[in-house]
């Protein structure tokens, strides 16, 4: 299930293929061994309840530097970091229920305190 994730103040497109995944399978294999993605794609993971622990990630098996968005429950955004290739882990500063993992350039589109939504594409 793809969605578009917009910014919901201005109405911008952050990702226009965002790729959800909920599965535990989807949340194991995440990005590990993509080569390349698009611009405008990534995975948006989505998890139960507000957590640290459970919304940290790690880039073991990663060929390719990534940026992370981790929102609230709300869709605020929360943090944003830089993650490189092979480093063991990577946590949000605050509680997260959602994060995204796309090309380096989301983090140039996407602030900290930032609203975003998900909309089914038409």
């Amino acid at each position: 299930m793809k969605r578009i994730i917009r910014n919901r103040n201005t109405g911008e497109v952050i990702l226009a293929h965002a790729h959800w995944c909920a599965s535990y399978w989807c949340h194991l294999r995440g990005l590990m061994f993509r080569r390349r993605l698009e611009p405008d794609e990534g995975l948006l993971f989505v998890h139960r309840r507000e957590s640290i622990v459970n919304t940290s990630i790690h880039m073991l098996f990663m060929l390719m530097p990534i940026g992370v968005v981790w929102l609230d429950e709300q869709g605020v955004v929360v943090d944003a970091q830089y993650a490189k290739p092979w480093r063991l882990a990577y946590a949000p500063k605050h509680p997260a229920q959602y994060y995204l993992e796309a090309p380096p350039g989301i983090l140039e589109r996407v602030q900290v305190g930032d609203h975003l939504r998900f909309d089914e594409p038409s």
